[in-house]
């Protein structure tokens, strides 16, 4: 089979190996079967996108909304990468899934308006198929309402028009999109447990998400419904894409 592969950002490593671990739990993978880049480290290699069944992208801290000013070198040479490849990976319509940080890369490439309107503590939020969703091979088995982990600064506040909305929220209504047939960005995580999200909300507890106070109330946030069905959509992905 050829291999999927997986482009990160997340520099702390307990966070990032969790991420890589949950992705191939989640998908099926063997670890030759997911090849991890690890993009705040070194730049993007080039990617031959006939010798792979597919790309996922998964949660980081960098926000494309953030004021150019202030993102660091490494937020923009990630962001220039993950232009030239969304270049080619929508005009080939390359099977692609970009988890949370995928709203920021697909969305930004595509043109739709992403800003702070619609961001979302770390918690555990209702997630609801649209029809067009319902129909959706990648959410095939899922229900039409479920839950979903979540925590992000950013979202789309307006869609483009080739987007087709597939999952919305009550306070964030993009939570997931497809362009064209086969390029998907989830603003949930369908790629983490609970045990990698109370990973993450020590690891990140410094970065804004919540006040040092709300440490306790988040934890016990991401713990208010038991999360079942996301981690589907990248088993099917990984089914639905993958390549002899």
């Amino acid at each position: 089979m050829k291999p999927f592969v997986l482009l990160a950002t997340r520099a702390e490593d307990l966070p990032a190996d969790e991420e890589y671990a949950l992705f191939r739990r989640f998908t099926g993978l063997r670890e030759d079967e997911l090849i991890r880049v690890r993009l705040e480290s070194s730049p993007m290699p080039e990617l031959d996108l006939t010798e792979l069944s597919g790309i996922f992208v998964g949660g980081g801290p960098f926000n494309a909304s953030d004021p150019e000013s202030t993102k660091s070198t490494t937020q923009r040479r990630v962001e220039a990468e993950f232009s030239a490849l969304l270049d080619r990976v929508v005009a080939q319509d390359f099977p692609f899934l970009g988890a949370c940080y995928g709203v920021g890369t697909v969305g930004l490439h595509q043109g739709a308006l992403i800003d702070a309107t619609h961001k979302e503590p770390i918690s555990v939020i209702d997630v609801q198929r649209t029809p067009e969703g319902a129909v959706d091979p990648l959410l095939e088995g899922i229900p039409d309402e479920f839950t979903a982990f979540v925590g992000h600064k950013e979202a789309v506040a307006r869609l483009p028009k080739n987007a087709t909305l597939l999952a919305r929220g009550d306070a964030c209504p993009v939570q997931m999109f497809r362009i064209g047939e086969n390029v998907y960005a989830t603003q949930f995580h369908p790629e983490v447990d609970l045990d990698g999200m109370t990973t993450r909300i020590h690891a990140y507890a410094d970065y804004g998400y919540f006040l040092p106070e709300e440490k306790q109330a988040t934890l016990e946030a991401v713990r208010r419904a038991p999360v079942e069905h996301t981690a589907k959509i990248l088993r099917t992905f990984a089914q639905r894409y993958a390549r002899s």
